[in-house]
């Protein structure tokens, strides 16, 4: 499997971007899907997550109401659309999946994911 992701680029706060993430040989039946980003000396963190168990979808208390996980039908591209921009956005983003049966409440987790994209930057000016 491998992924990659784009999109990310220089916008002004309040603006909107969607991030893809480009999957191949994604041949999973159930399977979890998790956006993350890093922000200049800061940890990783979970921003989205989505598991094909329920269809449910977890996000990050300051990006609800603002950012949208979704994918293809056919799942081989994943979608972060990000909204109403803050300066507080600004990171690095990644997307990652692993196969298997994953309960929301495990998505957040990054050390449960077996396939990383390589990360895009997302820039917010105020």
């Amino acid at each position: 499997v491998q992924l990659q992701a784009s999109g990310g680029g220089l916008v002004q706060a309040g603006g909107s971007l969607r991030l893809p993430c480009a999957a191949s040989g994604f041949t999973f039946d159930d399977y979890a899907i998790g956006w993350f980003r890093q922000a200049p000396g800061k940890e990783r963190e979970a921003v989205s997550c989505f598991t094909s168990v329920d269809g449910s979808t977890y996000y990050e208390d300051s990006v609800k109401g603002r950012f949208t996980i979704s994918s293809t039908n056919a799942k081989n591209t994943v979608y972060l659309q990000m909204n109403s921009l803050k300066p507080e956005d600004t990171a690095v983003y990644y997307c990652a999946v692993v196969a298997g049966r994953i309960p929301l409440v495990a998505t957040m987790l990054m050390q449960i994911y077996d396939y990383w994209g390589q990360g895009t930057l997302v820039t917010v000016s105020s």
